[in-house]
């Protein structure tokens, strides 16, 4: 596999990869080439909606085109280190992205929708205490044809009889983070000459980076997630250690201006559920002060144990229990059922390969945290 790898690599140098290029990069791409404008959406439909990754079979596009599109460009996909299946059908694939990184992708089968859950970085700086990914540490930021990549592959590894229906930014990564890259993608997602999906089918998920949630509200009307998972300062600093620069009361804020630029969207608050840490009652009854009221809705997410990890899960009883506390003070809230737990590939599991090079900069992981 790595030679395969490496020839292919070689016989692409030079050549511009056009995954994850926006319209109007093609369209300024084609009008180089002396084209139409047109030819990008053309391209679109037959990467997006088609699948395809080269340029022979597409077939409304004069010959001479495609043969000068083979000499100066291609349509590069990372490559599949791994790839395991659950026992209740989710799928996960480890994605090389060169360098010896890795990062994961999970696709997560229901009876009314098909989602697929995508990485932005290699690594996460964001050093949350009970993810898995925070604790390998952070190499750098996915560009574009990185993250889409992992769209891609996966549609063509499912095959035609598998319309993914939902994409969501949960994987390894602050997407917030690497907003450069992400926010095209997302274009592509939603652009109704590519992926074509509903804004409300694609979902960024954050640790809570405020200003970049402002910016967001303005550039793009997805879905957007939050980690919470606290109700209280002193305890998120602790599970989430951007909490330390930017507050409850700061994050909430940006939500709710969030919210209310997108017209009576929901905002989706995590909350991953620690045994003895944030699964009391009274826990329940402070969150639901914060969010009671609002444009909000609560996903008590069982946590999902890795190595080396200090949390254990709650019980089904005191899920239920918060639950319900929620319920009747006016939250709503669902507890997220568990996929794909026996190949780690549940909320909070994935790792991938990373190289960590915030260690070796700031000293530590404790300095990485404190200067996230």
């Amino acid at each position: 596999m790595q030679s395969n790898a490496l020839s292919a690599s070689a016989a692409t140098v030079g050549r511009r990869n056009l995954i994850g290029l926006s319209t109007k990069e093609l369209e300024a791409f084609f009008r180089d080439l002396g084209e139409k404008p047109f030819r990008a959406r053309q391209l679109l439909a037959w990467v997006y909606r088609r699948h395809a990754v080269d340029f022979d079979g597409m077939t409304d596009i004069s010959l001479s085109l495609r043969q000068r599109l083979a000499q100066i460009a291609t349509l590069e996909l990372p490559t599949v280190v791994a790839d395991r299946c659950s026992a209740d059908g989710t799928r996960k694939w480890l994605v090389d992205i060169g360098g010896g990184q890795a990062v994961e992708c999970v696709y997560i089968p229901e009876p009314n929708r098909a989602t697929l859950c995508i990485s932005s970085q290699a690594g996460c700086a964001m050093d949350c205490s009970f993810c898995a990914t925070g604790q390998q540490g952070f190499n750098r930021n996915l560009d574009a044809a990185e993250i889409l990549g992992q769209v891609l592959l996966a549609q063509r590894a499912l095959g035609p009889d598998v319309a993914l229906t939902n994409i969501v930014f949960m994987g390894m990564g602050e997407p917030l983070a690497n907003y450069r890259n992400v926010i095209p993608v997302v274009s592509l997602l939603t652009d109704d000459y590519a992926f074509g999906l509903s804004r409300r089918r694609v979902t960024i998920s954050t640790a809570g980076l405020v200003p970049q949630i402002r910016k967001l509200s303005e550039d793009c009307n997805v879905a957007l997630a939050v980690s919470l998972h606290a109700a209280n300062d002193q305890l998120r600093d602790q599970l989430v250690p951007i909490n330390r620069r930017h507050p409850i009361a700061e994050l909430l804020e940006a939500c709710w201006h969030y919210a209310q630029c997108l017209a009576s969207r929901q905002i989706t608050f995590e909350y991953a559920m620690l045994r003895d840490v944030n699964d009391s009652i009274a826990d329940a009854r402070a969150l639901a002060r914060l969010l009671r009221d609002r444009p909000a809705k609560v996903n008590l997410i069982p946590f999902n144990p890795f190595p080396g990890t200090r949390y254990a899960c709650s019980s089904a009883d005191v899920m239920d229990a918060f639950c319900t506390e929620l319920w009747n003070r006016g939250v709503v809230a669902t507890i997220r059922r568990t996929r794909g737990e026996d190949i780690a590939a549940a909320c909070g599991q994935l790792a991938g390969q990373i190289r960590d090079r915030t260690i070796s900069r700031l000293g530590s992981k404790h300095s990485r945290a404190a200067h996230s």
